[in-house]
């Protein structure tokens, strides 16, 4: 029989025992060290704040800026999320299409490797030029062809990804060709699937700050990119940094809701989500 203070850590709510746990806490301490080091640096070094800020200044531009920095970071999680859902939307679809034939597949998706691997910062100017009307939508043209490819890709590899045995156990069984996409390839590439939305969830927020920085808009609708730019330009590095600051908490956020989301959908079926004890 376990005594009680061994058993005490069992009777912790699982998210106490979640936060508690070496996954969390090994790169809160890394990060507290850096942070502290990178403070220690600037001070006994005497670095001015235009150069290289510290951590606890750029806490407290963060707070005090505030104000005008939240808009900005509204604007750009908002292109960076309607740029996901599109090409998620249009990756799955895209990704089904190819898997219903190798011709439509090999035909195809070349042109989808193109979009991989034309630099957005190049096609960027041409697509606001073309929809100069609607800033926003061209935007959201560049973040979602930087977050297009993984879902699609990762998608038709789970959907070609199938157990021989299983696709000829529907095929003696009758089952026609959406039966089998829907209760066969569709559940053996979610695990794929996911994986590619995680990648894409931080490609989408990356396309949106680039896609900011070549637009240039600015007023009520300017994202973080255009703050900045304009922290550069008046030498304000504190805000700069708060405004980088802003973009990396975001994406690490999106980050772990996506992979938490994954670990929800496929923890009790999928080995990659599963516990395993040591």
């Amino acid at each position: 029989m376990l005594s009680p203070a061994l058993d005490q850590p069992k009777s912790q709510p699982k998210w106490v025992r979640s936060l508690l746990s070496p996954d969390v806490l090994a790169p809160i301490i890394v990060g507290l060290v850096l942070l502290a080091a990178w403070e220690l640096a600037v001070r006994l070094t005497d670095t001015p704040h235009y150069i290289l800020p510290g951590p606890i200044l750029i806490l407290q531009t963060l707070a005090t800026d505030w104000p005008t920095l939240f808009p900005s970071w509204f604007v750009t999680m908002k292109i960076a999320f309607t740029a996901l859902v599109a090409a998620t939307l249009s990756g799955l679809f895209v990704a089904i299409l190819f898997a219903q034939s190798k011709w439509i597949e090999r035909s195809f998706f070349p042109y989808a490797v193109l979009l991989q691997t034309t630099p957005i910062v190049a096609v960027a100017p041409l697509i606001i030029i073309w929809l100069r009307n609607n800033t926003f939508a061209a935007l959201v043209v560049c973040a979602w062809i930087v977050a297009f490819f993984p879902i699609v890709s990762n998608t038709v590899l789970g959907l070609n990804s199938v157990d021989p045995s299983l696709a000829n156990l529907f095929k003696l069984n009758k089952a026609n060709r959406w039966q089998t996409l829907w209760h066969l390839r569709l559940p053996t590439s979610l695990p794929y699937f996911l994986a590619g939305l995680r990648i894409s969830g931080g490609l989408a927020l990356i396309g949106a700050v680039v896609a900011e920085f070549v637009a240039g808009t600015g007023g009520t609708q300017s994202g973080l990119a255009y703050q900045i730019l304009m922290a550069g330009y008046n030498l304000q590095i504190p805000r700069m940094f708060a405004a980088l600051l802003l973009i990396t908490v975001s994406g690490i956020t999106i980050f772990a809701l996506l992979s938490a989301l994954s670990n929800y959908l496929l923890k009790d079926w999928h080995a990659s989500a599963m516990k395993h004890e040591n």
